[in-house]
């Protein structure tokens, strides 16, 4: 079975019009606490973008090298 770092991961990949948190949620049907969590380990790990539209925040999967 994935973990949920796995599975945000693949969401990501698979959504290269960058999902907002809710989005990914959605998708996973997981808490958007959960989400915030694993993105903000991805952020410091430098493996996503984040661009704020509005109040909205996009995330990206930095492409692989």
């Amino acid at each position: 079975m994935k973990t949920k770092k796995e599975m945000v991961i693949e969401v990501l990949r698979k959504n290269p019009m960058g999902p907002t948190i809710v989005e990914i949620s959605k998708i996973l049907n997981i808490s958007r606490n959960t989400v915030a969590v694993v993105l903000a380990e991805l952020k410091g790990e430098g493996v996503i973008t984040i661009r704020e539209v509005g109040k909205a925040k996009l995330h990206y999967w930095k492409e692989d090298k």
